[in-house]
């Protein structure tokens, strides 16, 4: 089976300012206490051996097991992704903190290595399990319930049955892993180490971009030229990483004789593809009543004949430009999360007070926000770049969402904990809107609550509207790459097809613009990542709505149904809210939320 480590999740770019606070650091001691540390040795030599142990005993052998046999194998391999995704969190967490020192680079690599070297005898067992008999394995659950309690598991890796190739061609492909790995930190590195100069002032990644949304327009105007100026002179290494991953990609779709580019993603986010095309139909037919709608308001706002690029994240000229230190973010957010239950606060606070939290923008450091779940027995880290900015209180609350959800899931086991992607964002967007809802209750007149409104709008346009238009890039960047190498103006020129249509007539695209898909992680780390946050958001919002309903009871469903983890399919655990997925009149509900935040912003203009 192989659960090396799970994904990170991650939010959108972060803002800011100085003064903030104490800002938190990670103390990854619980994972190991330094490359050196003899623990984390001793692990890798169990792993070598555990490995080498698991392939004798049980390749070959999977169809003579019985129930009680085969439960004892799923918990041996239950213990090795376990060991290894300890090693490859915290190798990766350290890389993250600073992806340019060669050293954490190196270390991470090698971890890579060994541990695909220490798996690749294991390549048998999702093999062999996919070539047990249906019969065979619901009898085994019938008559063992803690057999039956991995069958979702088994479920998942059997839904690959019909993709699957020889024997020795999986081998292949999980060796040739670490190649592709490559890649992806040739662009992780490339990013990072990026600079941008703004008023005579150099600038990473994280910082360039807060500056899209300060209130001066010449700042942010400058702020976009660079960026593009950068991407530009680095295109052709972008180009170069997307056609090779999506070659990759391709190569390997073809052989495993899957339909469609995205049938992978869709078989690991468990969720049927007309599900996910009822999503995207739903957001693209409502593009008119959101972003259209929204950014003429906002054009108008704003006093502009037409806006740029570079107006799109623009504060409104009624919004007082403040910083939120970080003592006041924590209690916003720890507020809105005890208020909505006690329980949820608890879950939160050691994230805060046990080195749980790396908060502070640094050199080097991986841009964005995530929070990667590590192993069950050990406790999720979140990854911030917090810059003071009304919209990282938002990230914050974002990613501390995703956290609690994994301690919540973690009981479930390593295998049956990761959650699918689809629904990995529900607790975090989930928190998102309990902060939102707590800080629009205390708006102190009808000009906080518009910009209040407008900001979550806006979040809601990004986290929809914009994921939706780069799942349809990603779309057509695939199909194009099928006939053949795509140039950076063949990839600009698919970039550019889905701009204008998903943010409407209010805008007009600068020169260089074109060049904007060259720094979103998604694109090369997970192919077709970008939906599950539409879903994710729709997801939510018709849950809120059934909350704000009928709240009697609704905290114990929520956290039966965080608790879950990756044990149940989406109709098993939105159907205790008398929700649907599969009903394309329930992605409606959730685009209606919006639409009614926007009715409102409308009425205020009135």
């Amino acid at each position: 089976m192989i659960h090396l480590p799970r994904p990170a999740f991650d939010a959108n770019a972060s803002s800011g300012s100085d003064n903030l606070g104490d800002l938190p650091e990670w103390d990854l001691t619980d994972l190991y206490s330094s490359e050196d540390a003899p623990e984390l040795q001793r692990d890798l030599d169990w792993l070598e051996k555990e490995c080498a142990a698991f392939a004798a005993d049980y390749e070959g052998k999977l169809a003579s097991l019985d129930a009680a046999g085969l439960l004892t194998c799923i918990e041996r391999d239950e213990k090795i992704s376990n060991i290894a995704g300890r090693i490859m969190s915290f190798a990766g967490l350290r890389y993250h903190q600073v992806t340019t020192d060669p050293g954490r680079a190196k270390f991470l690599s090698d971890c890579q290595e060994k541990i695909t070297n220490y798996t690749t005898p294991l390549v048998f067992f999702t093999l062999e399990l996919n070539r047990l008999e249906d019969d065979s394995l619901a009898t085994m659950y019938a008559g063992n319930a803690d057999l039956a309690r991995y069958k979702p598991v088994l479920d998942r890796i059997r839904a690959m049955k019909p993709y699957q190739l020889s024997d020795e061609l999986e081998r292949f492909l999980h060796d040739l892993g670490v190649v592709g790995d490559a890649w992806e930190r040739l662009f992780d590195e490339t990013i990072a180490g990026l600079t941008f100069t703004v008023d005579s002032e150099e600038l990473g990644i994280e910082s360039t971009l807060t500056l899209l949304t300060e209130p001066e327009r010449a700042k942010r105007e400058a702020a976009a030229r660079e960026l593009a100026r950068v991407f530009g002179e680095n295109i052709r290494t972008f180009a170069r990483v997307h056609n090779t991953c999506a070659k990759e990609k391709e190569v390997i779709d073809r052989w495993r004789q899957m339909p469609t580019a995205q049938t992978g993603r869709h078989l690991a986010n468990h969720v049927e593809p007309e599900v996910v095309e009822a999503l995207r139909d739903a957001v693209v037919a409502a593009y008119p009543k959101l972003s259209h709608r929204y950014y003429e308001l906002k054009r108008k706002w704003l006093g502009l004949d037409t806006m740029q690029v570079w107006d799109r994240n623009a504060p409104l000229p009624m919004e007082e430009k403040k910083s939120v230190d970080w003592p006041t973010a924590r209690g916003m957010v720890m507020d809105a999360y005890s208020a909505f239950d006690p329980r949820m606060g608890e879950i939160a606070e050691p994230f805060f007070d046990k080195g749980w939290i790396d908060a502070a923008v640094k050199p080097g450091k991986a841009p964005g926000a995530f929070a990667h779940p590590t192993v069950t027995n050990v406790h999720p880290y979140v990854l911030l770049n917090y810059l003071g900015k009304p919209r990282d209180v938002m990230t914050l609350a974002h990613e501390l969402g995703h956290g609690v959800h994994q301690v919540l899931a973690a009981d479930q086991g390593e295998l049956l904990s990761s959650t699918p992607l689809t629904l990995a964002e529900t607790a975090s967007v989930f928190g998102e809107m309990l902060t939102f809802r707590k800080m629009l209750d205390a708006a102190k007149d009808d000009q906080e609550r518009k910009v209040l409104l407008a900001g979550k709008v806006e979040d809601m346009i990004n986290t929809v509207v914009r994921q939706i238009a780069f799942y349809d890039f990603e779309c057509k960047l695939h199909a194009a790459r099928r006939d053949g190498e795509l140039t950076p103006e063949d990839i600009g020129a698919l970039w550019m097809s889905v701009q204008g249509e998903s943010l409407g007539p209010a805008f007009e695209f600068m020169e260089g613009y074109d060049s904007f898909w060259a720094y979103i992680p998604h694109f090369v780390h997970s192919p077709f990542y970008v939906y599950a946050y539409a879903f994710g958001d729709g997801l939510v919002n018709a849950l809120y709505a059934v909350y704000e309903e009928n709240p009697e009871g609704f905290q114990d469903k929520y956290f039966d149904m965080l608790r879950a983890g990756g044990s149940k399919h989406h109709k098993e655990l939105l159907a205790p809210f008398g929700l649907d997925a599969s009903d394309p009149a329930f992605w409606d509900k959730g685009l209606s939320m919006i639409s009614r935040f926007i009715d409102e912003l409308e009425a205020m203009e009135d």
